[in-house]
């Protein structure tokens, strides 16, 4: 197998207060390979798109990398400051925000905005960027791109919108995206568009993404390996099938019995009057500056035992598929 397109190695964000020493991302380590689709799940709050940020050179101030090594084909990045950062971006990474309005500009046109994407990072002339600027827009969908090129972003509906989003995060051919919640801002149908034109993009262009989001159906539509991270650790890594029939964490489990999937048994789900109810875990995930001795999960987990509060559980490698739980749970996952 080639070396991966992403490598994350106990990657450590600090946030510096009056309070002390914040870590919303704290060891997480997991790699993304070529053509593939890496769904980053958890409640708002778990890191997720800290995580992204770090990649892509995007952390506010005074939030920074403390620790950790991050890797695009081998080079490593999370050193790289200023204008070596931004020639990255674009060229190695591209970025999809859950906004599509605020990674357009409203003053300039589609194609504008994608002809000076690649002039930026391509090298080719003027003409042979119009051309592309076209082209881009149809493989994404849009229809009549020709004449969509010259529109304005407002004079798009918002599922078109996060094509062009996507045509612009691609057009620079790069082998990463980074899609921060691509689809949460869209009605269903049009959520599974972007998903359907994710999925097909990365197959037929063999670019990794990172999928970031906190909606599982949305990693089960999309995903092929799934990272759950919770209060900035990673808490389980898997493929998303194995993981969504028979998760070995808590809070994984406990993220999948809120889910509305059709491929779960409906045996896990609480009955009453013969109908399957939702589970919900309770309480709510901790503060960065009060987070709780040994596992950080243990005061919301229906399996803690006394070792959970005194010890975490242990830390994921890339490729283990297991979940980070001193007493990981016992079942067989689904035909």
């Amino acid at each position: 197998m080639s070396d991966p397109v992403l490598s994350i190695r106990n990657l450590t964000v600090e946030i510096p207060t009056r309070h002390g020493i914040l870590r919303p991302v704290s060891g997480v380590s997991y790699d993304i390979n070529e053509g593939e689709i890496l769904g980053v799940v958890g409640e708002s709050g778990a890191g997720k798109s800290m995580a992204g940020n770090a990649v892509i050179g995007l952390l506010n101030r005074p939030a920074h990398i403390a620790s950790g090594e991050i890797y695009v084909r081998g080079t490593r990045i999370d050193q790289l400051r200023g204008d070596a950062m931004r020639k990255l971006r674009g060229k190695d990474i591209g970025m999809v925000f859950q906004d599509p309005l605020t990674s357009l500009n409203p003053l300039l046109r589609i194609g504008d905005q994608l002809t000076e994407t690649m002039l930026a990072h391509l090298g080719i002339s003027r003409a042979e960027a119009d051309q592309r600027a076209v082209a881009a827009l149809e493989e994404v969908g849009i229809p009549g791109a020709a004449d969509r090129v010259n529109s304005y972003p407002h004079e798009f509906s918002g599922g078109m919108r996060q094509r062009v989003v996507i045509a612009l995060a691609l057009c620079a051919e790069p082998s990463l995206i980074i899609a921060d919640e691509p689809t949460t801002a869209l009605d269903v149908s049009v959520q599974a568009q972007i998903i359907a034109l994710l999925k097909r993009l990365c197959r037929d262009r063999g670019t990794a993404v990172m999928l970031i989001t906190h909606d599982m159906g949305v990693i089960a539509e999309a995903a092929d390996r799934v990272a759950v991270m919770y209060a900035g650790q990673l808490a389980e890594l898997g493929p998303v099938r194995e993981v969504i029939t028979a998760p070995h964490h808590p809070y994984t489990d406990g993220l999948m019995g809120s889910t509305p999937l059709a491929s779960r048994s409906k045996t896990r789900q609480t009955q009453s009057g013969g109908k399957a109810r939702l589970q919900q875990i309770p309480g709510a995930m901790p503060r960065l500056d009060a987070l709780p001795d040994g596992c950080a999960f243990h005061p919301r987990c229906p399996h803690v035992q006394d070792a959970c509060l005194r010890a975490p559980g242990p830390r994921i490698d890339d490729g283990a598929g297991r979940a980070a739980c001193l007493f990981p749970l016992k079942r067989e996952g689904l035909a």
